[in-house]
């Protein structure tokens, strides 16, 4: 083994074991580091808490004065708890979180009287810099200035002594540039849309909130192991390496006993996120070789958003204490399990019903047909829109393969409700009977079967399936912030409602059909123009992709093909039209994310032709050249006979050359492709080059190398392999 793995795997076995001990009930700790309603009570007055009640449930705006109140309330509360700093925390572009401290720590002009600071303009508004984020070309880096402001419906938390305040970010020019913002205003669209549509069943509901619970799925590798490889460090995924002889083909690590470093790993983590509300509830192995998975309970979909973007950084952190390093690309290590970010969405009335909830008879509930096909329609309309909402550079390496969705989106539903919605469709000139209309006002079962929670089965090669009461968008990756595919999802879905309720209107207010007619034959033609989007079958099949290609389904493999869809008329129109965001705004996001696609895959690039050219060719030289040594020594003792004597050596020495040979030639040509991919003038342009002319000698270089691996001493080979950094616990 070499002495740079030797001292890797060393440093693991010499680990000192982070020792961690729950002290309370999770119950007793939840949100303690929240500054919630509990808290509100304690340190607001009643007039700075109702302000803050009326802007999380209904939108009021709060005025400074107010604002001076509640930050004093907020900062008493904090320095309570031996904080120190305040951040406006928000979510740029970058996919990552940001935050500026600043100490509540002031002096006077004169540098007497030190004091702890905070008033309410410090709460509602920050100048961060605009131009040093992404922007698409919003801000040039001369104009620098931007806004952070205070979402209060996300409430502020204190992580380490840093009071946290949850924020959206936009430029001075008042664009958004981040992910909270659309997301706001897609959640505020769904609302409007919904609560309308459901006025036709129940008058009392003034309210419709987007729920959504995600699964984390995650790598843990050890951290010395990880930092032996430049590839993991500089791109989160191993860019080469020889699968493992043993990998995920046993079935035996899915839902096994959980390894007790990991198990310590995740009861600190699970300590952290209780403190700070984020209500995380099952945790179990994953199905690849050190793959993890947690989930949540649901709740209101900004806040699950929040709550996600704040988890990774607290994996990041807890792990570091154990030793370990999280991997959240979604394909870290080729020919095993990638990484998702399931995405569990549904719609609930503050009334207290899911709108998506079947109950035992979905025949009988008109209500839950209403909002489950119009959902169906929204996808089957805007499939496109859907993919381009998931495209990213790491997310296409994992796309139909190894239990994750195809790039064709479809939606699955299972075959009850599938029996269901071609009874509706049947029902003969559109009418329902007198005893079909009982049955879907006062729940009679009828010749429908009955639809129990969760009885169908599950399509792990569904995009988007249905799975109960929910529906579940499997395609989203696991490194992604669940706001760009949920801010897509809710705005095509409040899209598809509001025009549902016009036709709906005009059959009822033109045509003078019954208002359960009306939205019956709606619905009606709407399973009809949906059948193209449902899908039960094998997504991984050749068949599949033959047969979507006949209904009329994209099948955008690659980002730079399907991130086009976010600037076609359509998309433009859609989130235009909900004040979701502007053209500018969604032309400045296309922008950002072909460039990123690009840079990706040049830093991607360039660690590979690194790491082919200065670890593994002067390793199987070194290899090489004892052979070659090997071979004149043998030579010297038995004259010309030695070739039949050293006839392996000679084969491994040419077949060394031959795999040395072909990497210098693809880096060189992988070189040539990028230095024309960076004279392109346009992001789009060079998205498109660094996809289709520099990624495909990814795979050539990577060949060689690992056939080289195969063939070096173990003990000269330099960089970790894959059954050290699959199976060390």
């Amino acid at each position: 083994m070499s002495t740079v793995r030797f001292k890797a795997l060393a440093q693991t076995a010499d680990r000192k074991p982070v020792a961690f001990e729950e002290a309370d009930k999770k119950s007793a700790i939840f949100g303690s580091n929240v500054f919630n309603d509990k808290s509100m009570r304690q340190f607001l007055t009643q007039d700075a808490y109702q302000g803050v009640r009326d802007a999380i449930l209904h939108g009021k705006k709060i005025d400074r004065k107010l604002a001076d109140y509640i930050a004093l309330g907020m900062k008493e509360w904090a320095l309570s708890k031996g904080v120190t700093h305040y951040t406006h925390w928000f979510q740029p572009l970058t996919g990552t979180t940001a935050e500026k401290h600043d100490a509540f720590f002031e002096t006077s002009f004169d540098g007497s009287d030190p004091v702890e600071k905070f008033g309410g303009g410090q709460l509602v508004q920050q100048e961060p810099d605009a131009s040093s984020f992404p922007n698409g070309g919003i801000r040039n880096t001369f104009e620098a200035r931007g806004y952070t402001a205070w979402d209060p419906t996300s409430p502020a938390f204190i992580f380490g002594t840093t009071l946290c305040i949850p924020t959206v970010f936009v430029s001075y020019t008042g664009e958004a540039l981040d992910y909270k913002a659309p997301l706001l205003r897609a959640l505020n669209a769904v609302d409007n849309a919904a609560t309308n549509v459901c006025k036709y069943f129940d008058k009392n509901v003034k309210k419709v909130t987007a729920t959504l619970g995600w699964e984390q799925e995650y790598f843990l590798i050890d951290a010395a192991l990880a930092n032996s490889r430049p590839d993991i460090i500089m791109t989160g995924r191993t860019l080469l390496g020889h699968s493992s002889a043993k990998g995920q083909q046993l079935d035996d690590h899915y839902f096994g006993s959980i390894p007790t470093r990991v198990l310590n790993y995740m009861r600190e983590l699970e300590y952290e996120c209780m403190l700070l509300g984020i209500p995380v509830k099952t945790r179990h192995n994953e199905v690849a070789p050190n793959q993890f998975e947690l989930a949540p309970i649901f709740e209101e979909t900004n806040l699950a958003v929040d709550h996600n973007s704040l988890l990774m950084d607290v994996m990041q952190k807890v792990a570091e204490r154990h030793n370990f390093r999280v991997l959240f690309h979604e394909k870290p290590f080729k020919g095993v399990n990638g990484s998702g970010k399931h995405n569990n969405w549904s719609l609930a009335t503050d009334t207290g019903v899911n709108l998506l909830s079947p109950g035992k008879t979905p025949m009988s509930n008109l209500q839950f047909l209403t909002f489950f096909i119009n959902s169906i329609k929204a996808v089957q309309t805007y499939e496109e829109l859907m993919r381009a909402s998931i495209a990213t550079a790491s997310n296409d390496h994992r796309l139909g393969a190894n239990e994750a969705p195809p790039a064709i989106i479809s939606v699955f539903i299972g075959e009850q409700l599938t029996r269901v919605l071609e009874a509706l469709e049947g029902v003969s000139d559109g009418k329902l009977s007198p005893e079909e209309k009982t049955g879907l006002k006062l729940n009679v079962v009828g010749k429908i079967p009955d639809v129990l929670l969760d009885n169908t089965d599950r399509n792990r090669t569904s995009p988007f399936a249905f799975t109960g009461n929910k529906f579940e968008f499997r395609a989203v990756g696991s490194s992604a912030n669940c706001a760009n595919a949920m801010t897509t999802l809710n705005s095509i879905v409040a899209k598809q409602l509001i025009d549902f309720k016009k036709e709906v209107d005009v059959l009822v207010d033109k045509k003078g059909m019954k208002k359960d007619d009306a939205i019956f034959n709606v619905l009606r033609e709407y399973i009809k123009e949906t059948k193209n989007i449902l899908f039960e079958g094998d997504g991984y099949s050749d068949a599949w992709q033959v047969e979507a290609e006949k209904r009329g389904l994209s099948n955008h493999k690659t980002t730079p093909e399907a991130l086009k869809a976010k600037i076609s008329e359509k998309s433009l129109a859609l989130f235009d039209e909900l004040k979701v965001m502007n053209h500018t705004e969604v032309e400045a996001r296309y922008e950002i994310e072909v460039e990123e696609y690009a840079k990706k895959i040049q830093i991607e690039g360039r660690v590979l032709g690194d790491i082919a050219r200065n670890h593994v060719v002067p390793t199987a030289i070194r290899y090489q050249n004892l052979l070659i040594e090997n071979v004149r020594g043998l030579k010297e003792i038995f004259g010309k006979d030695y070739e039949s004597i050293a006839k392996e050596q000679l084969i491994l020495i040419k077949e060394i050359s031959s795999h040395i040979e072909g990497i210098n030639t693809k880096v060189e040509e992988m070189i040539q492709q990028r230095r024309h991919a960076n004279k392109l003038t346009t992001a789009e342009e060079m998205a498109h080059a660094y996809c289709f002319n520099v990624k495909p000698f990814f795979d050539e270089i990577r060949n060689h190398c690992d056939k080289l691996e195969l063939l070096v001493d173990d003990e000269m080979w330099t960089l970790t392999k894959y059954r050290e950094l699959l199976f060390t616990k």
